[in-house]
């Protein structure tokens, strides 16, 4: 059985290969050698992790498309391609479940380039011999004049191609059939959720649900997604889902994000999502809510932690192990308060790796910390934590108790320019974009 390869060349080792362009509307001929119509397309068999397995071929005979099973194809890479039946099934061709059709689905189509996390467009698939079968190996992802999208005859010369291994790559053939099978084995529940929500933000309609489909398998994920999503964009996929489904992704969102999507969402289903929601996150993102968006009330973050003043270091340490689904930039910090949730100070994560874990809490914080009210403004906030270098900065009322924590990267979000998100950011330099490694 065929293994899921390592990352390297598209085709097994000096192993034949073919081009989809140029086999597409090869001859077909019968036992005999008599022309009987021209390949229209190619199927293969989804299988999990492996190479998929070329099954048959679909042959254009007398105005209706046909199925040719591939074994009794003599062969694949012969012109003309000659059956070894004389019996032909003329029973129109209609797909199976787990079956992608090669030209109709994948040449010419977008599909998502995993390895660099962006939508391309599949310019030629590489067919390759695999012991005693075929498989779809590669794909060149370079722009190609329109025509070689369509039908082209083996005359088609292009020996520049660069094919990329098929699995650095992930469908995107909109078959509901087929997702089922593809499902486990999705490739793009590797990416960042930023990279996904880039991915959503520049897919079509039909693409976008497609993908999303595929990171709904995990609630955590999706959520994560959410959080990066442009707002119109969030609130546009949120709203094509009922209320039960919104409340299901909001409640593993940060509250302070959670609150942003309720307020985008039309007046009429902003109490009954709130209703779903599970108590704690409620009373969050209600609290969120009652304050401006653009002051520090309405961006800080609920989830932090907090110790009273004279619990240890070691006490300290413990609970930001314990915190794993916390914002891990919400734990650079932990905050030391009074019986009455009083700010009585603040040590960095640092200090405490770094400190006696018998210490008091209080002994390695900074007791006068740089703090905010809800009030405050944005700009102010950003100021403060760009003279500070600060990572997180705590959210005070008049009597100085704790209400919330800003990140940094929340201050970055809405201190950009506004169209950040759909800027084209350089990679890294040892990324290869689109060349055969």
């Amino acid at each position: 059985m065929t293994t899921a390869p390592a990352a390297g060349p598209s085709a097994p080792d000096g192993q034949p290969t073919l081009r989809l362009s140029r086999l597409l509307r090869r001859p077909v001929a019968d036992s005999a050698g008599e022309s009987i119509g021209r390949l229209a397309d190619v199927i293969v068999r989804l299988r999990g992790n492996v190479y998929p397995l070329v099954t048959g071929i679909v042959a254009a005979v007398g105005g209706r498309q046909i199925f040719v099973p591939i074994d009794q194809v003599s062969a694949l890479d012969g012109e003309p391609l000659r059956l070894t039946s004389a019996r032909l099934s003329l029973q129109h061709f209609e797909r199976r479940e787990g079956e992608v059709l090669l030209r109709a689905d994948v040449l010419g189509h977008r599909i998502i380039d995993v390895q660099n996390a962006r939508l391309v467009r599949a310019a030629d698939l590489e067919l390759a011999r695999d012991r005693t079968d075929w498989v779809l190996a590669g794909v060149d992802i370079r722009r190609r004049p329109r025509r070689l999208f369509g039908l082209l005859g083996p005359e088609a010369r292009d020996d520049a191609a660069v094919f990329r291994n098929w699995h650095d790559f992930e469908w995107l053939i909109g078959h509901a059939g087929s997702a089922l099978l593809r499902s486990p084995f999705v490739r793009i529940r590797r990416l960042k959720p930023a990279q996904i929500a880039d991915l959503l933000e520049h897919a079509s309609r039909e693409e976008g649900t497609e993908i999303l489909g595929r990171v709904r398998a995990d609630p955590e994920l999706e959520a994560d997604v959410f959080e990066e999503l442009d707002e119109d964009l969030a609130t546009r996929l949120l709203g094509a889902r009922t209320d039960e489904e919104i409340a299901g992704v909001l409640a593993r969102m940060r509250a302070d994000d959670a609150a942003d999507a309720i307020a985008e969402l039309p007046q009429r289903r902003r109490q009954p999502v709130l209703d779903l929601l599970p108590p704690g996150q409620r009373a969050k993102v209600l609290t969120l809510m009652g304050f401006n968006s653009t002051s520090a009330g309405g961006l800080m973050g609920m989830d932090f932690v907090a110790l009273p003043s004279m619990a240890s270091v070691g006490d300290a340490l413990a609970r930001v192990r314990d915190s794993a689904l916390l914002q891990p930039e919400a734990l650079t910090s932990v905050y030391a308060v009074d019986d009455d949730g009083g700010l009585r100070g603040v040590a960095r994560l640092v200090t405490l790796v770094q400190a006696d874990p018998g210490a008091c809490v209080i002994d390695v914080s900074d007791t006068d910390p740089v703090r905010v009210g809800t009030d405050t403004d944005i700009t102010d906030v950003a100021v403060l934590m760009t003279d500070y270098n600060l990572i997180t900065i705590p959210v005070v009322d008049d009597a100085r108790r704790l209400l919330g924590v800003i990140t940094v990267d929340d201050v970055l979000e809405v201190t950009l320019p506004g169209d950040w998100r759909r800027r084209e950011v350089a990679g890294p330099p040892d990324t290869l974009h689109g060349n055969a490694r």
